[in-house]
């Protein structure tokens, strides 16, 4: 694995990338994510070559996990489960655990030797630090300060786009982490405000259409809308409504490149747990995902397909109920 600071980028590309590079990347065929997690997605309505998935709630509902659960599906070899391809995470927030993602990636590969032939197994003991290695090898982190640093991150990514076909995801935690900062700013100017989230969604789409790689981004559900909140405070039910957590904020040139929204929750403990086989399970916080699907044909949002899932957390990782 590489860690990688916005200002590394410069050091590491001694030019732009040859034609040839760029070439052999739009030609060479990415792996296609769309099965990447059919709990998540509608049947045959996962992310396809050049869509995006934005993982959007509050704090507190399982989108950081959601997020090491689709990393680590990706970065594991196939013998475990995985997909074995490479990986971007762009972590802007300076949150990623790497103790965390290194302790779900063992007890994933402890899975995948537990079901494997004998063989196998009587070799798991040399080969258990080499597999963690492997697929920390497909990942590399970067780390953005700002959203001018996202935006140079990737303008260089792309150099990386196209000298390293088998990397087709990128993962942004999150999206929306320079939100506040931006607008203030930005001043009264609402153009001047999202103009550098405007860019980095204009060159993202870009990158999109010519390296057909998959994106993955998480954003903070924040409340808009305050002028009712004399009445609701007033009324029987103080708390605000889902709804006014789940509408897109972010800038219009995002929105239109989102294609699955993923809608993620709290739920009870013991929600959705019927098939629990101890007590300790149904007592598991449970967290919920509605994913909602837009056809990418349309130049309006038009959803094609929803699907709604539940999941629990543990020491290895997501467990779906």
């Amino acid at each position: 694995m590489r860690i990688w600071h916005c200002a590394q980028w410069q050091q590491m590309l001694p030019g732009a990338a040859t034609t040839n590079f760029t070439l052999f990347a739009r030609l060479e065929a990415r792996r296609c994510l769309i099965d990447i997690e059919p709990h998540l997605f509608p049947k045959n309505c996962g992310p396809q070559y050049g869509e995006v998935v934005e993982l959007h709630g509050l704090e507190g509902t399982g989108k950081t996990e959601l997020l090491y659960h689709l990393l680590c599906r990706c970065i594991l070899p196939v013998e475990a489960g995985g997909m074995g391809v490479e990986v971007v995470f762009v972590d802007t927030d300076y949150s990623l655990d790497m103790l965390r993602l290194v302790t779900i990636l063992e007890n994933r590969l402890a899975a995948g030797r537990s079901s494997s032939s004998p063989q196998a197994e009587s070799d798991a003991g040399c080969s258990e630090e080499a597999a963690l290695r492997a697929c920390l090898s497909r990942l590399l982190v970067v780390h953005c300060g700002s959203s001018s640093q996202l935006l140079l991150t990737l303008h260089y990514l792309e150099t990386s786009l196209s000298s390293r076909p088998g990397l087709s995801l990128l993962l942004i935690d999150s999206i929306s982490a320079f939100y506040w900062l931006d607008r203030c700013g930005g001043g009264e100017s609402a153009a001047r405000q999202e103009d550098k989230l405007t860019k980095c969604s204009e060159l993202l789409s870009r990158l999109l259409r010519d390296y057909r790689i998959t994106v993955f981004a998480t954003s903070h559900a924040i409340r808009r809308n305050y002028r009712n909140i004399a009445t609701s405070s007033s009324s029987s039910s103080s708390s605000p409504s889902c709804s006014e957590y789940e509408q897109p904020y972010l800038c219009r040139p995002w929105q239109r490149l989102v294609t699955h929204r993923l809608l993620c929750s709290r739920g009870t403990p013991g929600t959705n747990m019927a098939t629990a086989c101890t007590e300790e399970q149904s007592r598991r916080q449970a967290f919920n995902v509605r994913c909602v699907s837009f056809s990418s044909s349309s130049s309006s949002k038009v959803t094609k397909a929803h699907k709604s899932s539940s999941f629990y957390v543990t020491d290895g990782g997501v467990v779906f109920v």
